[in-house]
């Protein structure tokens, strides 16, 4: 049957849902200040719930508390957040010179301090990405708190028995008193309004990591605080210091990051060589090119993936610090961030590269590298719109006193974390587009990587554009089916691509600071797919399951830079 004209698909609202919650956060922040259950705050809610992010799994329901997406966000909110009444966003304002102690989420990099019992600081310093995510996060904490409010009530608004057992648990949990947990977690399955066997596996996923409270905690505080609002009229409370709205939007950390960068390359006379910019994780190039040789008396199998999987393994930091030892030794150097944007780097003088301890699968052209001598900087994961600011000051000439000193930058490589949207974890994506979501703005390019790079080594590889999304945590299976299915047919999301490459057109069509016939490398490998139950991000990592697709990248990457 065919729509008529007026009536709206169902990914056709989820987007208008984006809309008004990318709207109303923009509002809220030039605003200042809102109440996360007042008027601002409910229409957030009401477009969070109408467009049910797969991340967020039962967010819609009004009685079964979402348990994956709150250890979700948990992991990349600070410890202790649920607690705190008054949660203020702000620019690095020389808290860290302070005696508060930083808080800093495993899984988001963004120290946080809190000031009191009821007062948490956020240090926003990664660009608007930042806010619009925490801020989506937040949304979500206060629609499950309610849910835990309205669980723990009786049809006569008062205070059921769970709730005042579960009080006593949090009470002798803080005090390190025994209890029976199995009478706990029938008390506790009532308030989430899960099953007995959900809410005993969602205890012992939170209990797994120390940096995140338990889930009786959680789930007593998120309902205190909610109680207290509703029966004693004591608000809960989202600010914005004056300070973060004055310099968002402006490079500030992103122009202290770059020059500390070039200063750096012009202090080791790398500035003036041919500069082979990559965007990954800080292990892969490093163990690539230091792994074989650092770990040669201990016997390892030569086999590259072998090599690559021992290290990930959680038990291994001992290996993990002799090859970064020995890099440090033999020609690569560590840049640790000391502006804000949480993006250490690392530089390798490839002409300080042992050739006869590389792995076999490298490719180096021995000529080609003495001859050019090329560096290759390798900066760690940006977030979001962080990626245009810092990319576009990178590419920038290094600017000193009375010296304007461009970059060689022969090389843009960009290997990423993403969604994909036909296939499944550890699988690989290769584009030729990036299609910013929300906008008008699609960015092709000629990518030197190939899906043939790839083939033959047990992935799933699969080519098209890359949507490049406002932020993963919005997104829904109405919008994503719509992507790959219609002509889009788009390859998966991530949240940097549009980023990079309007930095990377700017620098070399626009204000032709770098090499317009820069060559460009992007591929991305799946850390989930948002499309199958179960393969969300809120469903855990990769683990070694991405072992293998994140040095495939890797190498494809070195061997077209060391071959010339």
């Amino acid at each position: 049957m065919s729509l008529k004209p007026t009536q709206r698909t169902r990914a056709q609202e989820s987007r208008a849902a984006i809309q008004r919650l990318y709207i109303a956060m923009r509002h809220l922040f030039i605003r200042g200040n809102y109440k996360p259950l007042g008027v601002s705050g409910e229409a957030m809610i009401e477009a969070l719930t109408q467009l049910r992010p797969e991340i967020y799994g039962s967010v819609s329901d009004p009685e079964r508390v979402e348990l994956d997406g709150l250890f979700y966000i948990f992991q990349r909110l600070p410890k202790g957040i649920e607690e705190c009444r008054y949660i203020k966003l702000i620019s690095r304002e020389g808290f860290e010179q302070s005696n508060f102690e930083a808080i800093i989420p495993p899984k988001r990099r963004r120290n946080a301090y809190r000031i009191d019992e009821e007062q948490m600081l956020i240090e926003m310093t990664r660009g608007r990405s930042d806010i619009y995510d925490i801020l989506t996060h937040l949304t979500f904490m206060y629609i499950e708190s309610e849910k835990i409010r309205r669980n723990s009530e009786d049809h006569k608004e008062r205070k059921r028995r769970e709730w005042n057992m579960l009080k006593e648990i949090v009470h002798r949990e803080s005090q390190g008193e025994e209890y029976n947990k199995d009478i706990a977690y029938t008390y506790l399955s009532t308030l989430l309004g899960r099953t007995y066997e959900e809410t005993v596996a969602a205890c012992e996923r939170f209990s797994s990591d120390p940096d995140v409270n338990s889930i009786f905690h959680i789930t007593y505080w998120l309902g205190q605080l909610a109680t207290e609002e509703v029966v004693d009229d004591i608000d809960r409370e989202i600010s914005f210091s004056s300070a973060l709205r004055e310099k968002i939007g402006h490079h500030y950390y992103g122009e202290q990051w770059a020059q500390n960068i070039k200063a750096q390359l012009d202090k080791l006379n790398l500035l003036n060589r041919p500069i082979h910019i990559i965007s990954a994780n800080l292990h892969s190039v490093m163990n690539i090119f230091y792994a074989r040789a650092a770990l040669n008396d201990h016997g390892h199998i030569d086999e590259l993936d072998d090599t690559m999987r021992e290290l990930s393994l959680g038990g291994n930091s001992l290996l993990r610090k002799k090859v970064y030892q020995y890099a440090l030794a033999h020609g690569m150097y560590q840049v640790d961030d000391t502006s804000g944007t949480n993006i250490s780097v690392q530089i390798f003088d490839t002409t300080a590269l042992n050739k006869l301890l590389l792995p076999d699968e490298l490719s180096l052209d021995k000529e080609y590298v003495e001859e050019h001598q090329p560096v290759i900087l390798v900066m760690d994961y940006a977030f979001g719109e962080q990626a245009y600011e810092t990319m576009d000051e990178l590419l920038k000439p290094f600017e000193l006193p009375g010296q304007h000193i461009p970059l060689d930058i022969q090389s843009v490589s960009i290997m990423g974390k993403a969604g994909i949207l036909e296939g499944g974890k550890g699988d690989i994506m290769v584009p030729q587009a990036h299609i910013f979501e929300g906008t008008a703005d699609n960015y092709p390019f000629e990518n030197a990587l190939t899906v043939a790079d790839f083939e033959g080594h047990g992935l799933k590889v699969i080519d098209g554009p890359m949507i490049t999304v406002l932020g993963t945590s919005l997104q829904n299976r109405d919008i994503l089916r719509y992507f790959r299915k219609s002509s889009w047919c788009a390859a998966g999301l991530e949240m940097e691509g549009a980023h990079y490459q309007k930095a990377i057109q700017s620098a070399s069509k626009i204000r032709k600071s770098i090499n317009e016939n820069v060559k460009l490398r992007y591929a991305y490998y799946a850390s989930d797919n948002p499309l199958i139950s179960g393969q969300t991000l809120a469903s855990g990592s990769l683990g070694v399951d991405g072992v293998r697709p994140t040095y495939l990248i890797t190498l494809k990457i070195l061997n077209q830079i060391l071959q010339g």
